[in-house]
């Protein structure tokens, strides 16, 4: 480590991995009510809230609408959520924002459906989807920052991916109850209550998420830079701070998430969607296929953030891009084998290439800003391309298989996307080891700013 580096002391590893933990599990809980959503809008919102919107398919694309509210809101948590993580601290940020999706999320397990209330029941679950997006919004680059900025700088890649693997923790959880649920019940006790137990659930793991993150602490690198802020006027910070002066870095970590965002939603929604309507596969063996790939999913991740630290990280993005791109084209035939172990296979598959892309994230986009601004820079570019990417994507699939009676308009889709990400990665700089010291003086030295008072 150089003199430099030293004068922001690391974190100790057993002090290091209580934060993961922390952030792991908020990262958890609010993932679970999230993804919670999407498989629910699969299986059940399209008959519950929308029963006269036509066909089977129209029901679910109508579901996938009020799916894609969450979406529009996240930016908008993002420039909210990151403007205060930038000015007054991760760890408080991180708390408010785990109440809010958890009393969302609570709530829509709460809804009478469009035959007790009509329009009316449509129109709560969206403005609870709208609050619920808006909190997800913040919650990312909160929680990967609290990691990334307490990581050693040779190691940041295996370490700020494991709030990466609890995605995938949240998902299975969420699965596993809606799994649980469709084996015990019939498929009228399921669709009339049962799916409402996994959404008031949530809040026992809130609170105890909630809980945890009280006793997280900002990386000093925070507490410097924000001192900084305080001290020179000229050292602004949040969202337009960074579009001024890093519009670079914002359209750069949009292009690394545009693939990836759509190629995941492709996989744990579509697939639903998919295999439901032209073969009509079952309910339970279809979660079951997403468990397990789900668990798969979650021990990949840190192998390959720690790859990333090895090998840099954009070879192993662009390996993700570029199999990622060929994923569709071999993973529809498998389904339409209606194999169970040849299902589980072509999404366990999928969501590996998608971790080439995806565990890398949070290292590259904490090493594309300084941190007096970098909470809002990451959840900028993370969360504005949700709106055309993921939250899009199960919308555009559906409406392609609808209109074409084909899966192979959709592996197309696919693959352009992953094709534009492939771009992205090309232009961008290596930044595997990177100092987020001397980003930070960089930034002093280049924008005419006092230099950060360093400890020690």
């Amino acid at each position: 480590m150089s003199a430099r580096d030293a004068v922001v002391p690391e974190t100790k590893t057993s002090g290091l991995k209580r934060i993961v933990a922390a952030s792991m599990v908020g990262t958890v809980v609010e993932w679970y009510e999230f993804f919670l959503y999407a498989t629910a809008a699969s299986l059940v919102f399209g008959v519950y809230f929308f029963p006269d919107a036509g066909t089977e398919l129209d029901g679910i694309i109508a579901a996938f609408l009020t799916y894609a509210v969450g979406f529009i809101a996240r930016p908008l948590g993002g420039i909210v959520f990151g403007q205060i993580g930038d000015r007054l601290g991760r760890k408080h940020t991180l708390q408010v924002t785990i109440i809010l999706v958890g009393v969302a999320t609570f709530l829509m397990g709460c809804l009478p459906g469009f035959n007790s209330i009509g329009y009316w029941a449509p129109a709560l679950l969206v403005a609870l989807r709208f609050i619920q997006g808006f909190a997800v919004g913040g919650e990312w680059g909160g929680a990967v920052l609290l990691v990334a900025e307490h990581s050693p700088n040779k190691s940041r890649g295996f370490w700020s991916s494991w709030p990466q693997a609890a995605v995938p923790v949240g998902n299975l959880l969420a699965t596993l109850i809606l799994l649980g649920m469709s084996w015990l019940l019939s498929a009228d006790q399921f669709l009339s209550w049962g799916w409402r137990v996994a959404f008031w659930a949530s809040a026992i793991v809130v609170v105890i998420g909630y809980y945890i993150r009280r006793h997280v602490s900002e990386a000093p690198i925070f507490l410097e830079a924000r001192e900084q802020v305080e001290a020179d006027k000229a050292a602004g910070y949040g969202i337009l701070e960074v579009v001024r002066k890093y519009p670079r870095g914002i359209f750069g970590a949009m292009g690394l998430r545009f693939a990836e965002n759509i190629l995941y939603y492709i996989i744990v929604s579509f697939t639903i969607v998919y295999l439901k309507t032209v073969h009509d596969y079952d309910t339970s063996k279809l979660l079951l296929a997403l468990l397990v790939a789900h668990v798969i999913h979650f021990l990949v991740i840190p192998q390959v953030g720690r790859l990333s630290d090895a090998f840099g990280r954009k070879p192993v993005y662009l390996a993700g891009a570029i199999l990622g791109a060929t994923w569709a084209f071999f993973a529809f035939p498998m389904f339409d084998t209606l194999n169970e172990f040849v299902i589980i296979a072509a999404v366990a598959i999928g969501l590996c290439f998608h971790a080439l892309m995806y565990a890398g994230q949070p290292a590259i986009m904490a090493e594309m800003f300084p941190t007096r601004m970098r909470y809002s820079g990451v959840s900028l570019g993370y969360q504005v391309t949700s709106i055309v990417a993921g939250s899009l994507a199960p919308i555009i699939a559906s409406a392609l298989l609808q209109d074409f009676g084909s899966w192979m308009p959709v592996a197309i889709y696919v693959a352009v996307a992953c094709a534009i990400t492939a771009f992205a990665v090309i232009t961008l700089k290596e930044t595997s080891g990177a100092s987020l010291v001397e980003i930070d003086e960089a930034d002093a030295r280049k924008h005419g700013l006092a230099p950060v008072q360093t400890a020690g």
